[in-house]
């Protein structure tokens, strides 16, 4: 082989290389939009703008405003020629090894890729020493086809065009500013509607970043003639399709307050994973969140706060801050009730080969693989095999994706709780619970308990008795709020127990227990809070909760009431066993005495009052 006739010549042609690179996969001109923005917070840029440049132009019947080009600015710390010099070449980053994966930059062609996916032009102008010297580099394809060379050519000193200085509004000592021209491949040609379907996205994308006031980005859309006529410009406000966070673009009356509660309550809505790949230990937190119950009222919906809501159904993938995708997998399309449960997976950069994760940011491939295979994993589960068990398997076959089986397990079964909990939000359950407090279980306990403090018993929570009633009712809330119930449900019940002078409180939620209810003494009250993630709520107290309604047979009413016997019989059986398989000695007594003394209370507490 003659290599002095060779050497020059490339793998694969560079006008053929290129043309292929175009169809990259970026699902529309926002996400190709939504690398660049990487790049800019990877930079250090405080605010970055995505600034749209519309001309006139002659359609068919009439004149209408078309995107001539696109262009993001940031006040990041700008390139030195060396990187500058690299800028525009395919896989050729700078965070490329495992060990520099410390942001959402990595795989060296997001800059490029996202580009030419645009457009058949970009320039990049870049600076560290103020504006006056930029340096720069641009990459035309109709220059690769006419030429089919692919050597990139070297930074030169080149001004920025005036209508980038009067349009952006964030220059500083340092930025880099990128700049799409010959826009062929737009899925939106108008600025306004390129912003419009932008906004919520990048919003979402971002939503750390902004929320925690470490980025701003701003949209705008001006006349490329005449740059200081602008027709849109907004910043972007965080959307979180968790709804736990405040100030977001949600519609009314949720744009203020989160919409959303952590399940479980605030100390229990995270469950991080420790995941070894490679050697190395990495964690992996998982979070999740359910709609407030006053979020569902009415025909939420048709709501603005609905349909909001309904954008941004699914499991979103979060990277280094940043999200990768609304995983749908799980998602059952069918049910428009699937918009009010939230799910994020946050994971490291150095997870990337585990999850999947494509070069263009979009997907994490292998998780959503899991996630799709999850119905087999369920049904050997029910062959009593336990998830270590099948996640031993999977390894043992050597696939890579085992460590996931755990977390996708876990986030399933999550969902399928929550679905529970958000198809009862609307079965007329939850009614005002307090309309008649002289004769509820609230005020007949009240009774008992005073007149046992009478015969010389007393409680830890007496003391706070005598406080203010303001104060009682303050820290009541807090109370329950700090054990995962809505906010408006929490004021709700503290008032009625102060006003009422109550010395309980019952309250149904799901949280994160083994156990059946739990007991919170606060602002001289007891707060009985009932599990509804435990089997026995469904049992035996959603069931005699349930009203039925007028048309109700007989017999159907005799099916509950036997579903409550039996949901009663297995609370004591559970009690039995438990007490039977307790060693013979001093803690079989200690049980079998606190079944007494409560029997004694018990009996106490469930006489009629006299009178």
């Amino acid at each position: 082989m003659n290599t002095e006739t060779t050497k020059n010549n490339s793998f694969v042609p560079a006008h053929l290389a290129i043309e292929a690179m175009r169809d990259n996969g970026y699902r529309n001109t926002a996400y190709a939009v939504a690398e660049l923005i990487d790049n800019s917070i990877q930079a250090g840029a405080s605010n970055v703008e995505l600034l749209c440049a519309e001309e006139e132009v002659q359609m068919k019947t009439r004149t209408g405003k078309r995107l001539k080009e696109i262009a993001i600015l940031d006040n990041g710390s700008g390139m030195d020629s060396d990187v500058l010099a690299k800028a525009l070449q395919f896989g050729n980053g700078t965070r490329l090894k495992k060990s520099e994966r410390t942001g959402m930059g990595r795989f060296g062609m997001g800059l490029p890729a996202s580009s030419i996916s645009q457009g058949k032009r970009v320039d990049v102008w870049s600076w560290q020493n103020g504006i006056e010297n930029a340096q720069a580099v641009t990459l035309d394809i109709d220059d690769v086809r006419k030429h089919k060379v692919g050597d990139m050519p070297s930074p030169v000193n080149k001004p920025i065009p005036e209508e980038w200085l009067e349009a952006g509004s964030v220059f500083a000592d340092s930025g880099t500013l990128v700049v799409w021209s010959k826009l062929d491949r737009l899925m939106w040609t108008r600025g306004e509607t390129l912003v419009s379907h932008s906004e919520l996205l990048i919003g979402r994308m971002y939503r750390k970043f902004i929320y925690d006031n470490s980025v701003k980005i701003n949209l705008k859309v001006f006349e490329y003639y005449n740059p200081s006529m602008s027709s849109f410009e907004k910043y972007t406000l965080p959307n979180d399709p968790l709804y736990l966070m405040e100030n977001t673009s949600c519609s009314e009356p949720f744009n203020e307050d989160a919409m959303f509660l952590p399940y479980g309550g605030i100390e229990n809505y995270e469950k991080k994973f420790t995941i070894e790949a490679d050697g190395e230990e990495h964690e992996m937190t998982i979070r999740l969140s359910l709609a407030k119950d006053e979020a569902r009222t009415g025909n939420a919906g048709n709501k603005p706060h609905g349909k909001h809501a309904a954008s941004n159904v699914g499991i979103s993938i979060v990277r280094a801050g940043r999200e990768l995708e609304l995983d749908n997998t799980l998602v059952l399309k069918y049910d428009p009730t699937e918009r009010w449960w939230g799910v994020e997976v946050d994971f490291p950069p150095s997870l990337d080969e585990l999850m999947g994760v494509t070069n263009n940011k979009q997907t994490a491939r292998n998780f959503s693989d899991i996630l799709s295979i999850i119905e087999d994993i369920e049904k050997m589960q029910k062959n009593n095999k336990s998830i270590r068990e099948i996640q031993a398997e999977y390894e043992e076959e050597g696939d890579p994706r085992a460590p996931l089986i755990v977390v996708c397990d876990f986030i399933n079964k999550k969902i399928k709780q929550m679905r529970k909990y958000v198809n009862m939000q609307n079965k007329g359950t939850r009614k005002k619970r307090y309309e008649d407090p002289d004769n509820g279980p609230e005020k007949k306990a009240t009774d008992f308990t005073n007149k046992r403090k009478d015969n010389g018993y007393s409680g830890a929570s007496d003391a706070d008795e005598i406080n203010p009633p303001d104060r009682r009712e303050q820290d009541i809330e807090e109370g329950l709020t700090s054990q995962g119930l809505d906010e408006s449900t929490a004021k709700e019940v503290a008032q009625f127990t102060v006003k009422h002078n109550l010395k309980y409180s019952f309250t149904e939620f799901p949280f994160e227990s083994d156990a059946f209810f739990t007991v919170r003494p606060c602002g001289g009250a007891i707060n009985i809070a009932i599990n509804k993630e435990h089997p026995a709520y469904s049992n035996l107290v959603e069931v005699l909760l349930d009203n039925g309604d007028e048309t109700e047979s007989v017999e159907k009413l005799r099916e509950r009431l036997a579903k409550a016997s039996t949901g009663l019989k297995l609370l004591l059986a559970a009690w039995a066993r438990h007490e039977d398989e307790a060693p013979d000695g001093q803690r079989k007594d200690m049980i079998q005495a606190i079944r007494r003394e409560w029997g004694i209370v018990a009996k106490n507490f469930m006489r009629e009052r006299e009178g």
